[in-house]
């Protein structure tokens, strides 16, 4: 994962590392995304990439020639084959669409769009209109057609579910193949917090948002989506495979600021999988990969449990749920069944048909997948109990 930290300007409701450019550093920007690159990819000693994703901020402000750039360094330091999937995040304005056969001679061959149809656009501080979204989804169709995924935000202010019903038919008349729902939440010390908090703006109840993404899922699965995950929809088989490398538990790499990272520093000599943060504020990110290569700022060793619980609480956001197979590739000597199926609270969570463990696995019903926040802690204090309690005794758990 590449992030690209810079915006034009800030959402009114986002709360995402982004900054607004003070000056065109580019090309500084750019050499020091290709020496974290190499560090890293040095340090993990990985031997192939299969997808690489830029994201941000706003990464279709940078330079095509810079993210061919940085493909040209994975390239030379781990394989990337040609079918490795490298997705580019494109914000949806005559800007970022007149660059995007540009980035797919740079290598890009998905594209994710953030799009909003039908509302007040300059509510949320967005810098584009619906006839610019609906325009940068046609030409990156053109362009990656099957490969184009569009973000669409449900639970704004004023939305009702008549209108966001509306805005999703609309939408799915010229989506491609994958679709991304996402309910907007209200982070503190936003803009839009602050409206909301002031009574300025209202936002729809948690039960009607509950109703809007029940609706979403039904209208998606009638237009040919396929739900696999919580909040993503595919057709022909269009899943993201990169997020499925998070969802699966896979090693990841995080390079430029405020990235996050999963995986095992083999080139320091570790047998752990470690959790890495690269520092937040580009200035300082920026002098310290010139001092030293990276700008890692916070790496934390991920003990057994750690591991178990990112696995569980990852891979239950998977329509398919984990697999037996899988969850014993982190966990050998402990199984689901050893770890969950005499606890009473998974007994009436598969009574009530929110939760199903049987020989496939473990996974959400249909039911369940829209309250799995609500059934992770029971489920994750279950994991702690059996692994702390030495019940598992398995202190050398594959560090995938």
């Amino acid at each position: 994962f590449t992030v690209w930290p810079y915006c034009l300007k800030r959402c009114s409701y986002c709360n995402f590392n982004k900054y607004i450019p003070r000056s065109d550093n580019q090309d500084v920007m750019l050499e020091c995304l290709q020496r974290e690159t190499e560090t890293l990819l040095k340090l993990s000693q990985v031997s192939r990439i299969t997808s690489v994703f830029f994201g941000g901020g706003t990464p279709s402000l940078a330079r095509p020639s810079t993210i061919a750039a940085v493909l040209q360094t994975v390239t030379r330091h781990a394989g990337l084959s040609e079918e490795a999937e490298v997705t580019l995040e494109v914000n949806p304005t005559p800007v970022g669409s007149s660059k995007l056969e540009d980035f797919l001679h740079a290598g890009v061959n998905r594209f994710s769009i953030g799009v909003q149809v039908r509302l007040r656009l300059v509510v949320l501080g967005r810098d584009h209109n619906s006839q610019h979204a609906l325009q940068t989804v046609a030409e990156a169709r053109r362009l990656c057609p099957g490969r184009v995924s569009v973000d669409v935000m449900f639970g704004r202010p004023g939305q009702s579910v008549a209108s966001w019903e509306l805005e999703l038919d609309e939408l799915l008349s010229v989506c491609d193949d994958h679709v991304s729902l996402y309910q907007l939440t209200l982070e503190r010390g936003t803009q839009l917090f602050r409206q909301v908090q002031k009574g300025q703006l209202s936002v729809p109840s948690d039960d009607i948002t509950a109703v809007m993404y029940d609706s979403a899922r039904r209208i998606l699965q009638k237009r040919g989506y396929l739900q696999y995950e919580v909040s993503n929809f595919a057709r022909n088989g269009a899943i993201s495979q990169h997020n499925m490398s998070y969802w699966k538990a896979s090693q990841y790499l995080g390079v430029g600021p405020g990235a996050h990272g999963r995986f095992v520093p083999r080139g320091e000599g570790d047998v752990c999988r470690e959790a890495r943060t690269q520092t937040l504020e580009p200035d300082v990110w920026l002098r310290e990969v010139q001092q030293r290569s990276h700008g890692t700022r916070r790496r934390i060793p991920l003990t057994h449990l750690g591991l178990l619980e990112e696995v569980l609480v990852m891979g239950l956001r998977l329509i398919d749920g984990i697999t037996h197979q899988h969850w014993q590739l982190f966990s050998p000597r402990a199984d689901l069944y050893q770890i969950l199926s005499s606890s009473s609270e998974v007994q009436d969570l598969q009574q009530t048909g929110l939760l199903i463990l049987d020989d496939r696995g473990l996974r959400c019903s249909w039911q369940g997948l829209a309250l799995l926040d609500s059934m992770l802690p029971t489920l994750l204090l279950l994991l702690e109990a059996y692994i702390t309690q030495g019940l598992d005794n398995n202190s050398d758990s594959l560090q995938l």
